[in-house]
């Protein structure tokens, strides 16, 4: 009987990624791999420990932390960290902010989120990284499918989409000018429901604020937003607070990153609700909503 070759979209995504993860670690000095504790970097440092294996990661991991993060993740992240035998290094806005780079936001609107380029330059720069292998998909957001596969960034960490290196087949340029560095997108053409496919096939551990669960909310600008020690509330929405059934679609900032009502509390009744799906996951991201460019904008100025 003939053996059967085929192989799934998902073993192909699989088997992309994992070349250009290895193509990284071929053509750069110094790479590291951005890290929040969500879902596509959970998914990238898995991928990044198939490729390697068994060696360990030849890179590190960094976490650009803002402070305002959501418990559950920073507790996942380091037994994530811990699991995998990485070595994790963190970038702090705190440390920005306390040092006088950055300055804080106040108010009910304040977000860290914007902050978080400051912290990643001089992390990236500390560290003398040449590349930084990020978790970005074309289809979470219109500026993120400009990018190319190997996404060159000036001496500034800056990146201009109007001036990119063509990308021919599987071959890809690394050359660069001494203090530019690269962002490297292994994941770029996986989508959302090719993400949590995997992820049930691999079966892939990921924190719980995926998965529904009650928890106390308030609506702000069409967003659910959780309760958090770091939100300010306005009147209006400390009086209609209430505990909701949700999950999140993305994890970031607490103070950006909105919840999807949502009781989907297994991985087939997620893929189930992905499908069904009307709205991108960053349609919960408050900080999108602050320009029609937002998220373009914070690019080009060397955001992830």
């Amino acid at each position: 009987m003939a053996k059967d070759y085929t192989i799934t979209h998902l073993k192909q995504l699989e088997s992309e990624a994992i070349y250009i993860l290895r193509e990284t670690a071929a053509q750069f000095e110094k790479p590291v791999l951005l890290f929040s504790g969500g879902k596509d970097s959970i998914v990238m440092a898995y991928l990044a420990k198939k490729a390697f294996w068994p060696a360990k990661l030849p890179f590190p991991l960094l976490h650009v932390d803002t402070g305002h993060n959501f418990p559950e993740t920073m507790d996942f992240r380091d037994k994530f960290v811990e699991e995998i035998g990485a070595e994790l290094h963190v970038a702090s806005v705190q440390k920005a902010i306390d040092e006088g780079k950055v300055v804080e936001e106040t108010g009910p609107y304040a977000s860290r989120n914007g902050l978080q380029t400051v912290a990643l330059l001089e992390g990236l720069e500390e560290g003398q990284y040449d590349a930084a292998l990020g978790g970005g998909r074309r289809d979470e957001e219109k500026a993120r499918a400009k990018e190319r596969f190997f996404s060159h960034r000036d001496a500034f960490g800056q990146w201009d989409p109007k001036n990119q290196r063509p990308e021919l087949w599987n071959i890809f340029n690394g050359r660069k000018q001494h203090g530019e560095h690269f962002r490297v997108f292994p994941l770029s053409n996986w989508t959302e429901m090719d993400i949590w496919q995997y992820i049930k096939l691999e079966n892939i551990e990921l924190p719980n604020l995926y998965f529904s669960h009650e928890r106390e909310c308030f609506v702000r600008n069409g967003v659910v937003m959780g309760i958090t020690d770091f939100m300010e509330l306005l009147p209006e929405e400390k009086a209609n607070v209430k505990k909701m059934t949700v999950r999140f679609r993305t994890i970031g900032d607490a103070t950006c990153t909105g919840a999807a009502l949502s009781t989907a509390a297994t991985l087939d009744d997620i893929i189930d609700e992905v499908a069904a799906a009307r709205q991108t996951e960053r349609g919960t991201r408050a900080d999108d909503k602050r320009s029609e460019t937002a998220m373009e904008d914070r690019k080009k100025e060397g955001y992830f």
